[in-house]
Parts: C-alpha cells; sequence; structure tokens
C-alpha cells in the first residue's frame, strides 16, 4: 500500500500532499530545468515560540498527550481522520482570493494572523465562515512563503495542538516544500495537509513565485487524562504570551 502511495504521488509532479506516508528525506538535486534562485532565511516566518524553558516544560507532557490520542502520532497524519477538511477543500478558491487581498507583496514572507474579529477577519468573510466549523480551533493564518525562501528546522511546543495547511497558491516552476521529521511533503492548490508540528519540520520554496497556505492549529482528538492535561498546556501556554 505504501509504495503505491509514493508512486502515485511521484507520478503526480511537484505539487502533491503525500497525506499518508510522505517520502523519505533525500539529499536536495539541482534542477535541470531552471536555475533556483539564492535561498533567504526566514527565522520568523512561523508563529514565535515560547522561551525555551517553557517549551521545555511544556513537552514533558507530550507523553501523557500522545498516551491519549484519538489520532495518529505520526509526523502527518490523514486527512480522512478530520472530516471537517472538506469544507476548507470546497471554499479554497474563495478562501484563496481572500487570501491574496491581503497577503501583499508576493517576495515578502510574511504571516497574517485570522482572529475571530478584527479587520483582516472582516475583509475574508468566507475564510472566517468556514474556520467556524474547524472543532477546537486554536489561531489561523495566512501565511505566504516568499520566493527563495527557507525556514530553518524548528518544533512546535506542544503536541495537544495539530496543524493543518489548505494549499492557496503554490508555484509551479519550482519546488516548493516542507520536511516533518524525515517526510518530504508538497502543498497542491485546494488540498489539505494535516501534520503534528512538535517533530522538527522546516519549508524551502525554490520557485518564482511565492507560496500561500491557509494556516490553522487546532486542538489534537483526545481522550481522559490527556484533554485535561493539553487544556493545561495551552492555558500556560497563552498566559505567557
Amino acid at each position: 500500500m505504501t509504495k503505491s502511495i509514493k508512486a502515485s504521488a511521484q507520478r503526480q509532479g511537484q505539487a502533491t500532499i503525500w497525506h499518508n506516508s510522505g517520502e523519505a528525506l533525500l539529499p536536495a538535486r539541482p534542477s535541470p530545468i531552471m536555475a533556483v534562485p539564492d535561498l533567504v532565511a526566514v527565522p520568523s516566518l512561523p508563529s514565535p515560540l515560547p522561551h525555551p524553558a517553557l517549551a521545555w516544560l511544556c513537552r514533558l507532557f507530550d507523553g501523557v498527550i500522545a498516551a491519549s490520542s484519538l489520532v495518529s502520532n505520526e509526523p502527518v497524519l490523514n486527512v480522512r481522520d478530520f472530516d471537517w477538511t472538506a469544507g476548507l477543500r470546497r471554499q479554497w478558491r474563495a478562501i484563496r482570493d481572500e487570501a491574496l487581498a491581503v497577503t501583499g507583496p508576493a517576495a515578502t514572507s510574511r504571516i497574517v494572523p485570522l482572529p475571530r474579529g478584527g479587520e483582516t477577519a472582516n475583509h475574508c468573510p468566507i475564510a472566517t465562515a468556514t474556520l467556524a466549523e474547524v472543532p477546537g480551533l486554536h489561531d489561523a493564518a495566512f501565511a505566504q512563503l516568499a520566493p527563495g525562501a527557507h525556514v530553518a528546522m524548528r518544533r512546535g511546543t506542544t503536541k495537544g495542538l495539530l496543524t493543518c495547511h489548505l494549499g492557496l497558491s503554490v508555484p509551479r516552476d519550482g519546488d516548493a516544500r516542507m520536511r516533518v521529521r524525515d517526510r518530504i511533503v508538497r502543498w497542491a492548490e485546494g488540498e489539505t495537509l494535516v501534520f503534528d508540528d512538535t517533530h522538527p519540520h522546516e519549508l524551502w520554496n525554490e520557485a518564482r513565485a511565492a507560496r500561500i497556505v491557509l494556516r490553522l492549529r487546532f486542538a489534537r482528538p483526545l481522550r481522559q487524562p490527556g484533554r485535561t492535561v493539553a487544556d493545561g498546556v495551552l492555558r500556560l501556554l497563552g498566559n505567557a504570551a
């Protein structure tokens, strides 16, 4: 099964998300077709991480949370386990149009938060309404990765949250990809990817156009005692923000 998934994904080309297995990390190879622009480090693109001591404290509870998880603890999860992602996929074109109106110049890597209220949410009614259907939504934003950008390897703070990306604008003239632990995933327009950001991950955009996704974090489905533990960790992080 795994071999067939990999083979199918490779045939689909670069704009592919591998929901289940991903691809083993291989040494990067230069493109024979185009000259890749120089990579520009973007250390501040993802949400700022808490103080290292606080992050270490929160990760002490990851074992309890993982043992209580109602979904896989793998780095990349199956989107079929999250029925609500279908709503994101249905609305992706309208959400893309809203994203393009607020993300700014394509040469810039930036995060545009989508709070439940405020000016950005007012300009993005369809995205806001669709996000209201996400159970346990923690936060959401449009994430734009500029041409030639590289986000260095990092880890999220708690397994109590999972991350979902909805591909909105994905360049096809180069390789836009993310490594999550030992797997490589590539975004596709109108498709969703769910992953656990507590695994080491980094991003590249070796293309001439920006990559834009709707990035949201949501509560991992948990049984007790993990639910109570995760809620406590999130309150601790919220108080420290």
